[in-house]
């Protein structure tokens, strides 16, 4: 596990739990600290841990994995992530490098002479790949978000706080109901 913030902590005790061997790797010696005391083994070399682990999962919110990171990556190892892949993996460079074939359904196999490692979803985060979490229901959010937003650009709002209102809400959740209950 690469970061032991407030989602890579949830990943880590979550597969802790299921027996899963975790080890965790984090920049911030606090995060390093939080994770020793809740009894995960804490990486000390960084290279060594990514060439034994046979599933790498990136939750930082910055880049976890540059170019020359992936060739350190254990034969066969799977990476994951939980942000997206413009935030966690630097993928720019492996065309050059890696050829890439469709190792099954939302898997990518990355080889090239003598290493290959696997890419779940493209990079982008797996924790979204099947409308977990959130999924549809963030367009409900952001038309909430857009209807506050035109509610602040009228000028006849007084200073306090403000809902959107009930036939607001009421056309926006019909809106969303005929487009993603069909």
């Amino acid at each position: 596990m690469i970061g032991f913030g407030k989602l890579g902590s949830s990943i880590a005790r979550l597969l802790h739990a299921k027996g899963v061997q975790v080890i965790v790797y984090d920049i911030d010696p606090v995060r390093r600290t939080q994770a020793l005391s809740q009894g995960f083994v804490v990486a000390r070399d960084r290279e060594a841990t990514l060439a034994g682990a046979g599933l790498v999962l990136c939750a930082t919110g910055s880049l976890s994995l540059q170019g020359e990171d992936f060739p350190h990556l254990r034969n066969g190892a799977y990476v994951a992530t939980v942000t997206s892949s413009e935030d966690e993996l630097e993928l720019d460079g492996l065309p050059d490098v890696y050829t890439r074939t469709a190792a099954g359904e939302h898997v990518t196999r990355y080889q090239t002479t003598g290493h290959y490692f696997y890419l779940a979803n493209g990079g982008n985060a797996v924790n979204f790949l099947h409308g977990a979490s959130v999924g549809p229901f963030i367009f409900l959010v952001q038309a909430e978000i857009l209807a506050a937003i035109r509610m602040l650009t009228r000028a006849d709002l007084a200073p306090g706080m403000h809902e959107v209102s009930a036939n607001d809400r009421a056309a926006i959740a019909a809106t969303w109901l005929s487009y993603f209950n069909r």
